[in-house]
């Protein structure tokens, strides 16, 4: 048994971190104590089976938020302050080792700094790096007009403070075999925990659908606008009545516990990426995967998610207009047949999210010596 204290970015509102809420409730299981540390941001409206500490740090107002980042920026205010909070609030506990999991720079600092205190080993898990997108794209779409200008300093002090804490873990897990061989050059000590589905909400349905449904879930990017044109102009140029439903965050989004059967009454699930991204996995690929749906991903990235499509037989990965319409024709045919789709997918059962935990398990038990 192990006390491991986790410490995360909010499991919040849209994304709901599911490879974390997974692996906590994974970890449960086994008869590991576990203890979630994370900012307070929204309600956390989902069962759990281990205690969650919030630590506040945001007034909620904006003027709070630009003078805390802009501190942050000179001084790492976020990490230095939630660490101290952190340690304050953990007095009197004990723990075998600390895992933080992160798509940025917070909470790393802060969980170094918390494992420092306490002489635990710390082990990263790595969702996402700034260099999986060109210009950093991904991770400062959100960000307001007028903090572009900064971007250049904020991501090189950003970067800087990443790598300064791979650099000291005892190990790091990450997403894709790209991040994986990234991260090398910090920290030799890294290992492969792919992300997955949880096979108790994404399984594959056999019942008949009223309609033919391409949909598209998750968010969608500047980047990613152009190819859904494409596809849209594709679908209308076959004259089927195909349905595209396309649901983002911000855009009639698909309730977290809803998403198995939003896939399971789809008939294709896009997935949208790019040639010049590196190493994205996106959930969404693993759940229609788990739900044995064709995923049709244009265009390709001629990288690890046309490989895993290729590996897993999940679909196709194209920018090819005749290679899309001739699958969705064959889905369509499928539809009419069948009254619903199926594809053969094979190796499934590698990236559950019980196989991807068990994973970050062993690192976390390497750590210690366990």
């Amino acid at each position: 048994m192990l006390r491991i204290l986790v410490i995360s970015d909010p499991p919040a509102a849209p994304g709901y971190l599911p490879r974390l809420r997974y692996l906590c409730d994974y970890l449960v299981r086994q008869g590991h104590v576990v203890t979630l540390l994370t900012e307070a941001y929204q309600p956390l409206d989902f069962r759990h089976s281990y205690p969650i500490e919030t630590i506040g740090m945001y007034s909620g107002t904006t003027a709070d938020w630009a003078v805390k980042t802009a501190w942050t920026l000179l001084s790492d205010w976020h990490n230095r302050v939630f660490a101290q909070r952190a340690i304050k609030r953990l007095e009197g506990t004990q723990w075998d080792v600390v895992l933080c999991t992160a798509f940025s720079d917070f909470p790393l600092g802060a969980a170094q700094r918390i494992a420092d205190h306490y002489h635990l080993p710390l082990v990263c898990d790595i969702r996402d790096l700034d260099e999986q997108v060109e210009d950093s794209k991904y991770q400062y779409h959100h960000r307001t007009w007028w903090t572009m200008p900064f971007r250049r300093l904020y991501r090189a002090v950003h970067l800087r403070r990443r790598n300064n804490v791979l650099r000291a873990a005892d190990a790091v897990t990450t997403v894709s075999p790209w991040h994986a061989e990234f991260i090398r050059q910090f920290n030799p000590n890294v290992s492969l925990a792919y992300n997955g589905y949880d096979e108790t909400q994404f399984y594959p349905g056999t019942s008949s659908l009223s309609s033919f449904t391409i949909s598209y879930i998750g968010s969608l990017f500047d980047w990613q606008q152009p190819w859904l044109e494409q596809l849209k102009a594709i679908i209308r140029d076959l004259q089927l009545p195909v349905v595209f439903d396309c649901h983002t965050p911000s855009n009639n989004p698909v309730p977290h516990d809803r998403l198995g059967d939003a896939i399971r009454s789809s008939s294709i699930m896009l997935v949208l990426t790019n040639p010049n991204t590196h190493g994205m996995l996106t959930t969404k690929f693993y759940e229609a995967l788990g739900c044995a749906k064709p995923v049709l991903c244009i265009p390709s990235d001629q990288g690890s998610l046309a490989e895993l499509i290729r590996y897993t037989n999940a679909g196709i990965a194209t920018d090819d207009p005749q290679l899309i319409r001739a699958f969705i024709e064959d889905q369509y045919r499928e539809w009419q047949t069948n009254g619903f789709t199926r594809q053969p997918v094979v190796h499934r059962e590698e990236f559950s999210r019980e196989t991807q935990s068990r994973q970050i398990e062993k690192a976390l038990k390497q750590a210690v010596g366990f």
